[in-house]
């Protein structure tokens, strides 16, 4: 093999990974909204206890013990839930978290590919979008919105 040829491989090798780790990040944190269907993936009432959950909504919050940004999504997801319960009580909207190393078998029922994952679930316990790492705030804040201006229709 040539010179020319190893660092022509080397350079393809390095455009393709440069792609797919631009197409991840750009994918990374967006809200993606989840159809209603029968399934047991669009709904999580059996995950928690009833007073677990907010009223009108609630952010569930997979996260595992090593994952570096888990404690600041926390912190960020508790944020949003403060500043739109706050209002109208203080349990309208709750953050919940679920340990996958303490449930592995949540990581399969709701394709759990990466910590953190968020899931926006409604008041009636039913999934209205997920996230795939730390949410984007404005995308957050604009999909709780949507589901608390539902609560009121």
């Amino acid at each position: 093999m040539t010179v020319a040829l190893s660092l022509a491989i080397v350079a393809g090798v390095l455009a393709i990974a440069t792609v797919l780790g631009l197409l991840l990040r750009s994918r990374t944190g967006r809200a993606r909204v989840v159809t209603p269907r029968a399934s047991d993936a669009t709904t999580v009432a059996d995950l928690a206890s009833r007073e677990a959950f907010g009223t009108a909504a609630t952010l569930l919050q997979f996260s595992t013990p090593t994952c570096a940004r888990c404690p600041v999504t926390a912190r960020q997801l508790d944020a949003v839930a403060a500043s739109r319960s706050t209002a109208k009580g203080p349990d309208r909207v709750r953050r919940l978290e679920i340990d996958l190393a303490e449930r592995p078998d949540l990581a399969r029922r709701f394709d759990v590919m990466q910590t953190p994952t968020v899931l926006l679930v409604d008041g009636e316990h039913t999934v209205r979008a997920r996230f795939g790492g730390p949410p984007r705030q404005p995308e957050l804040v604009t999909a709780l919105d949507a589901v608390l201006t539902e609560e009121h229709s």
